[in-house]
């Protein structure tokens, strides 16, 4: 009789846990659907971005309140010049999903179209930018106070510290998000036709001389977009076609079909379908078809990544984070106070980030995801004295860290990374925390370096 009321009692507690653990998962499909519906309110739509992220809502939901945050509240910097500094950005990788999204809502906010002629037709503040833009996307280490000086002395044109820090922020923002985009496949899978990747002085001499229009390449099939060819160079605006809902079935049909979206994301391993363009203002909220080259914004085409382990470090100075000495630079203890004073709240908003991702539930172990973190801050020359470096070719199996490495640091090099045989047995929402891992690290090393070259400036 013991030992049947052991039995029952287990299986009452097996019972239980299921459905506690049941209501959790539920919990976080009705949490992301939330988010989801309200990015479809806000914006008219559910970007691929999103899409992806939502198998993770805790961290979508920090990450979709920090991208807000400083693209659209309040800021030194208007609209237009901080979507520009987007475009920028996300060219330096030949991201072309950004660059089109980023391009139509800078036409939204009133952006000059002849700015999109090419980064000799924007203003000299914004082309004063180019020389950090370049370094922090892909040798963050060699970002110095010459080159914050550089912009705070430049005459008429010169920027102030707010200013700068606010379009740091946003620079390796976008930059780190041209790595989930390409880890996940969302500019593939985006991009009807990709541009190929043309050299800054061959572009120019094709667009004004030889009459032919660069290939055309659509903005988000998820942003109500078609792809038609465009009559002339400059992005066009066409109203898109948009389905109308009825406002009392609004809600139980979102939830409807992202609920749908994202148990067969989960069944089926695949990623989620495009959703089409809502009906919520067709006037506030009108998507634009634009077409954009990333290679017209760009400046130095051949300087990117180099192996900063095969450096005379004598000549470059790694940044150590020792965490029981005497500290270099740190993001806890040096570049979250800096950049939380110079704009106001971006530091908790960017912290909260780095936590969210952490936390994630996931079968990946704490040291596997600290060896990810770790790893992506040893190749850009940040090392931990209170780690063992010899764990990350023990947790991270062969064919990992080539794909991590990749990512995040050339993540344009192919459109389709090669994946380890150990990514084909991942779920879906592994392989997206994986992304998400390289992102964070990733943006965090860009601001460390950003950040420690402000300070050396304001303590000179």
């Amino acid at each position: 009789m013991i030992i049947c009321t052991k039995k029952m009692d287990y299986r009452l507690g097996t019972q239980c846990q299921r459905v506690q653990n049941q209501v959790k998962v539920n919990s976080e499909k009705e949490r992301a659907s939330v988010l989801c519906m309200k990015a479809l309110a806000t914006r008219g739509r559910l970007d691929s971005v999103s899409q992806h992220m939502a198998s993770h809502p805790q961290y979508l939901e920090s990450f979709l309140r920090t991208q807000h945050y400083i693209l659209y509240m309040d800021g030194p910097l208007p609209l237009q010049y901080r979507h520009y500094i987007a475009i920028m950005a996300a060219a330096r990788h030949h991201c072309s999903y950004l660059v089109s999204l980023h391009t139509a809502q800078f036409l939204r906010a009133g952006g000059e179209r002849l700015w999109l002629q090419g980064l000799e037709s924007a203003p000299a503040r914004l082309r004063h930018l180019d020389q950090i833009n370049k370094v922090l996307a892909h040798q963050p280490w060699l970002t110095s106070r010459s080159h914050i000086q550089a912009l705070l002395k430049s005459g008429e044109q010169c920027w102030s510290l707010a200013e700068l820090v606010q379009a740091v922020v946003l620079l390796a923002h976008c930059h780190s998000l041209c790595s989930f985009v390409f880890g996940c496949g969302a500019d593939a899978e985006t991009m009807a036709t990709p541009i190929p990747r043309i050299p800054h002085q061959q572009h120019q001499h094709q667009h004004h001389h030889s009459g032919t229009p660069p290939p055309y390449c659509p903005s988000d099939a998820a942003n109500g977009n078609t792809a038609t060819v465009p009559s002339h160079t400059v992005p066009l605006d066409r109203k898109p076609r948009r389905r109308s809902l009825d406002s009392s079935c609004d809600m139980a049909f979102l939830r409807e079909r992202i609920q749908k979206s994202q148990e067969e994301k989960e069944r089926r391993g695949e990623k989620l379908l495009h959703s089409q363009t809502l009906n919520t203002d067709a006037e506030d909220d009108e998507e634009m078809e634009c077409w954009a080259d990333p290679s017209r914004f760009v400046t130095d085409p051949d300087f990117g990544y180099q192996e900063f382990s095969r450096q005379d470090e004598d000549h470059l100075q790694v940044l150590r984070v020792q965490l029981f000495a005497l500290q270099d630079y740190s993001w806890e203890d040096h570049g979250f106070s800096l950049v939380n004073r110079l704009y106001s709240d971006i530091g908790h908003l960017l912290d909260d980030r780095f936590r969210s991702v952490a936390a994630l539930p996931s079968t990946h172990t704490p040291d596997l995801q600290r060896a990810i973190w770790n790893y992506i801050h040893w190749i850009y020359g940040i090392r931990y004295d209170d780690y063992n470096y010899g764990e990350v070719n023990q947790l991270l199996e062969k064919g990992l860290k080539p794909y991590i490495k990749a990512v995040a640091c050339y993540p344009d090099a192919t459109k389709t990374p090669i994946c380890p045989l150990a990514w084909a047995a991942l779920k879906p929402a592994e392989k997206v925390h994986v992304n998400l891992l390289v992102m964070e690290a990733r943006l965090q090393a860009e601001l460390l370096y950003a950040l420690r070259a402000i300070t050396q400036h304001m303590i000179a």
